[in-house]
């Protein structure tokens, strides 16, 4: 018997049909635009012999913009979380007038350029902005400074949190609430014993969407920053400076180390939510 047989076999076949194709189709197509590229930016690498590689990819300034990158990305997502769930919990259990004006505004990252974005924000934020003029006379930097990066990855990373974990919020049935109020459970402990663990698995990917979006994010990034080295200079932007200098091998290798990463951080936090998952069943 075949694989596709098999795979179509009478035991394993969907009421939908074109699961074959549908397959065949979805397997082509990660190969041509992810797993292709990702093999290709590797074998680029190759072109380095182990110790330049070492050198051009784990060097004290590469060091410094993967601590800042990565660093910055994760306070991001943790600030959009508690952001996130805090908007979807508004959205999901309250009626009041704006409600669709405000639930439409959460998606304004999606479509907004993200160079649009680092431009307003550096805008608001200098010393001579609306917010600057306050802020920056009690030492609130919030543009060309990591407090600044940092709140642009918020701003971006934020609907995605909000998007993930506002359908299982709607899901929830109020009378678990009411039911663990009746047995005399206070609002703080139906939150953290009933509610929290029920949507900690979106929690989980709104974590890992709102992350994985700050650690490849750049176009916002040149406005509020100011790229100076072991600064506030992130892992794209040395990435930039090594193109712009034809240093093509030691960019890929910077790359790679930022794919590594970030595949590395996505596949912790997926176990994460697995093993979550489980222990909620």
């Amino acid at each position: 018997m075949s694989f596709w047989k098999l795979l179509y076999s009478k035991k394993s076949r969907s009421p939908l049909p074109g699961f074959a194709t549908g397959l065949s189709v979805t397997v082509v197509w990660l190969t041509i635009m992810l797993f292709i590229p990702m093999l290709a930016l590797v074998a680029k690498s190759w072109a380095l012999t182990p110790e330049e590689f070492l050198k051009a990819a784990w060097s004290e300034r590469a060091r410094a913009a993967y601590t800042l990158t990565f660093g910055a990305a994760a306070i991001a997502a943790i600030v959009d979380v508690a952001l996130g769930m805090l908007f979807a919990w508004v959205l999901v259990r309250y009626e009041f007038p704006g409600r669709g004006i405000l639930d439409a505004i959460i998606d304004l990252p999606f479509a907004l350029p993200t160079a649009v974005a680092g431009l307003v924000y550096s805008s608001l934020y200098v010393k001579n902005g609306w917010f600057g003029r306050y802020l920056v006379p009690l030492g609130i930097e919030g543009a060309y400074s990591r407090f600044a990066i940092i709140l642009v990855l918020v701003f971006l990373g934020l609907p995605f949190v909000v998007r993930t974990v506002q359908p299982l919020l709607a899901s929830l049935e109020g009378d678990i609430e009411e039911a663990a109020a009746s047995l005399g459970a206070t609002r703080w402990q139906t939150f953290l014993r009933i509610i929290l663990p029920s949507i900690m698995p979106a929690l989980f990917t709104g974590f890992a969407l709102a992350f994985a979006r700050g650690l490849g994010e750049y176009g916002s990034i040149i406005f509020v920053s100011t790229n100076i080295p072991f600064k506030s200079e992130i892992a794209p932007m040395l990435i930039y400076s090594r193109l712009e200098d034809y240093k093509y091998e030691e960019a890929t290798a910077i790359a790679v180390v930022l794919l590594a990463g970030s595949i590395s951080t996505l596949m912790l936090i997926n176990w994460l939510e697995g093993r979550n998952r489980r222990y909620a069943h």
